[in-house]
């Protein structure tokens, strides 16, 4: 039964920054302030408990903001009662548009080898 829920979640997620309205995305983002805690341009957080998200995958994104959601399921929540409370309104079109504008931000995340 997880399995199938994860294959169907990941089958739902391909395609995420195709079908979503990044403008709208901007506006939700931009109404929310999320620039509040995640810093200029998404990219500069003003704490270090607050993660870079400017240029992050969508699809992970979209999973990020989907947990913060069902924040007392088990398997698949996330518990932070900030992000919680930013997303608890949003439709699952709206994470989407979300995610996808956020991921079409320039981020400096790198991968170090």
């Amino acid at each position: 039964m997880k399995v199938a829920l994860l294959i169907s979640f990941l089958l739902s997620s391909i395609g995420i920054a195709q079908a979503s309205d990044l403008a709208k995305g901007k506006e939700l983002v931009e109404k929310n302030n999320c620039a509040a805690c995640h810093g200029a341009n998404l990219n500069e957080p003003l704490a270090p408990a607050y993660p870079k998200i400017a240029g992050q995958y969508a699809d992970y994104l979209y999973y990020a903001l989907r947990s913060y959601q069902v924040a007392n399921n088990p398997n698949f929540g996330r518990k932070n009662a900030v992000m919680a409370s930013q997303v608890a309104q949003y439709s699952d079109a709206d994470l989407r548009n979300m995610a996808a504008y956020i991921a079409s931000l320039p981020g400096t995340m790198v991968i170090k080898k």
